[in-house]
């Protein structure tokens, strides 16, 4: 096997013809077509085949997306008849909570009925005051001052029969304190305040009512 020789090929590309190289020696023909081989691949990326492979590679990255999509849809598909069952179990729950919530033609009543659970128990209502409603999204809630006078026990009970009421009644701001015994010894240089045992409880029992269609309407429009 014969080496390459250097010096043979340094003379074929001596004394080139640019204007006729149909005669060119062997040698730099070839160097000749190979350059023009790789001017013509590099301006076809350069011009044309980069913005070809970007677009092939987006239309990948879509094809996965759709494919993911795809896949999700054919799950939902799948699980429709659990997803209708979960739907309507969601709105039964949501119901039966709207219906503990009064309307504004039964929270009267509903007031009513927290102060006989107090008076039912032998408690003495010095304040009962329902303060202006709450506004929120689709309901509103009514606080109410209330302060009342009674053994410990009764207190109790009177906080346990609000929070068993149907309607959703919390008692909040708790502050309890003696309740001074009727009547006080007065001496002539000090008074003395007697203490029978009651206590004097002061809070609010804040209870909720949904909102009737106007107030639903006006919602909507403050909102727009």
């Amino acid at each position: 096997m014969k080496g390459i020789d250097f010096q043979r090929l340094q003379d074929d590309f001596r004394g080139l013809n640019f204007n006729d190289p149909g005669v060119w020696p062997k040698a730099p023909k070839i160097a000749a077509f190979a350059l023009i081989l790789v001017a013509v691949v590099a301006s076809g990326w350069f011009f044309d085949w980069s913005d070809q492979w970007s677009e092939l590679e987006q239309k990948q990255q879509e094809e996965l997306k759709l494919r993911e999509s795809w896949v999700n849809k054919k799950r939902q598909a799948i699980n429709l008849d659990e997803y209708k069952r979960q739907l309507e179990e969601i709105n039964r729950q949501f119901d039966s909570l709207v219906r503990q919530l009064p309307g504004k033609a039964e929270m009267e009543s509903l007031l009513s009925d927290i102060n006989q659970a107090g008076v039912g128990r032998g408690l003495q209502f010095d304040l009962f005051q329902p303060a202006k409603d709450d506004i929120r999204e689709f309901y509103a809630a009514v606080p109410v001052t209330i302060s009342v006078t009674g053994s410990y026990n009764d207190l109790g009970e009177f906080a346990s029969d609000v929070a068993k009421m149907p309607r959703i009644v919390t008692i909040k701001n708790m502050v309890l304190t003696a309740a001074p015994a009727h009547g006080s010894n007065r001496g002539r240089e000090k008074t003395t305040v007697a203490y029978d045992g009651r206590l004097k409880l002061d809070a609010t029992a804040e209870t909720y009512r949904y909102l009737d269609e106007e107030e639903l309407n006006r919602q909507r429009g403050d909102k727009k």
